[in-house]
């Protein structure tokens, strides 16, 4: 990089593309698909570790309380929903600030 450009190519890529697909990317639904299998695998790893079966009074408790299942179940549901909305935002947030840093860039110069 030259002292004439400011930008990688990389970089004019993505300004390029976020500029064009920034709104879009902060539309709910769509942005919920990223997030949704990150979730998905860390409520069925709960699940396996509950029914596993290894610690052996947590499975005589689980047994004993036969809603248990029924407030697991609901607890994953709004693990998986904060998993979603989380790393969605999250990945729109981190996008935003690397592109107003770009833009703020060749502003300064």
């Amino acid at each position: 990089m030259d002292s004439k450009t400011i930008y990688t190519k990389e970089e004019e890529q993505f300004i390029k593309y976020w500029e064009q697909n920034r709104l879009k990317k902060k539309k709910l639904l769509k942005t919920m698909l990223w997030g949704l299998p990150s979730g998905l695998i860390l409520f069925v790893a709960i699940l396996l570790n509950f029914f596993s079966g290894w610690y052996k009074r947590a499975s005589m408790v689980a047994n004993a309380d036969p809603s248990l299942l029924v407030i697991l179940l609901i607890a994953g549901i709004i693990i998986v929903a904060f998993t979603v909305i989380f790393s969605s935002s999250h990945k729109w947030d981190r996008n935003e600030a690397y592109y107003q840093e770009l833009i703020n860039r060749k502003i300064n110069l």
